[in-house]
């Protein structure tokens, strides 16, 4: 069985939050794609399964707590 074509989009992300999603996927053991391959797919997973969206504004800029 051939792999489901992958559609590829440019992403752009502040610098604090790819160093908290590389840091992330290396604790996951995973490659920075994948790990935000698999965050949206848990994104998606979760929107269908109780049909609500994510409860906050997304426009305002995200604040991480990074020590």
């Amino acid at each position: 069985m051939a792999e489901k074509e992958k559609k590829q989009v440019p992403l752009r992300l502040s610098a604090e939050l790819y160093n908290s999603i590389a840091a992330w996927a290396e604790d996951d053991f995973r490659s920075i794609n994948g790990q935000i391959e698999y965050l949206l797919t848990q994104c998606v997973r979760q929107r269908k399964k109780n049909g609500k969206y994510v409860p906050e504004p997304l426009e305002e800029p995200l604040e991480l707590d990074i020590p």
